[in-house]
């Protein structure tokens, strides 16, 4: 590893310089070994040594290296203790931050579990309004006026398309059997303008219907009866 360099402390060197009998170490020697020293202390604390192992402890004549030794240990602990508190916050900070995305990843979830649970309950509303509301009308054989006991229906279909106003609806006129398929496919028209004409009467824009006549075609009953027939001349009425 890499150390820092250390300065010698000038009371150091000069104690020295008084100290020897031989000639004194000149300042530059003190330097080398004070740095030698601080390197060696900060390996010790690397290597778990404690900071009671300085091997200079005892050199009388060399205070500068005990020096160097515990101001080597001492910085590397510090440095340790920096570190590790380093880390400790930048991994809280990341911890932290996992919380909040996984928090936040929950409550879109949830919101985005409820935004679907209400639209399946708006949705399954709206088909069961549906199915309640758009109920077949009938008609005299070879008429296409509204019968008295339909209005009922026509303005619970009304109602419906006022409380939901995203609904588009198709009416489809039908006939009996009986008659040409020309003569069948234009009063299954009579028919279904009969019952649009009446709806707009209610207040319902007539843009949100189609019409179609599919004549004979379609016969709900095949018998050929008035029973049956009767249910054949119909207007029905299907989401689109």
């Amino acid at each position: 590893m890499r150390y820092g360099i250390y300065v010698v402390p000038a009371a150091i060197i000069l104690t020295l310089g008084s100290l020897a009998c031989k000639p004194p170490k000149t300042a530059e020697q003190i330097k080398a070994e004070t740095q030698a020293a601080f390197n060696e202390g900060v390996q010790a604390f690397n290597d778990g040594k404690a900071r009671t192992t300085n091997p200079y402890l005892n050199d009388k004549k060399n205070p500068h290296k005990m020096q160097g030794w515990y101001d080597g240990w001492d910085k590397a602990q510090a440095d340790k203790v920096a570190a590790d508190k380093a880390a400790a916050d930048a991994k809280a900070a990341t911890d932290t931050k996992a919380t909040a995305d996984a928090k936040a990843a929950a409550d879109r979830a949830a919101a985005e579990d409820a935004a679907r649970k209400a639209a399946e309950a708006e949705k399954a509303a709206f088909n069961a309004a549906a199915a309640k509301a758009l109920v077949n009308i009938h008609f005299d054989y070879d008429k296409s006026e509204i019968k008295e006991n339909d209005r009922a229906t026509l303005q619970s279909i009304a109602d419906f398309m006022k409380a939901f106003p995203m609904a588009k609806v198709e009416i489809a006129g039908n006939c009996d059997e009986r008659g040409t398929n020309e003569y069948n496919l234009a009063l299954g028209n009579k028919r279904a303008a009969a019952a649009l004409a009446y709806l707009k009467t209610l207040g319902v824009d007539e843009a949100r219907f189609t019409t179609i006549s599919y004549g004979k075609e379609k016969p709900l009953c095949t018998e050929a009866k008035e029973a049956c027939w009767s249910q054949n001349r119909r207007d029905e009425f299907k989401l689109k």
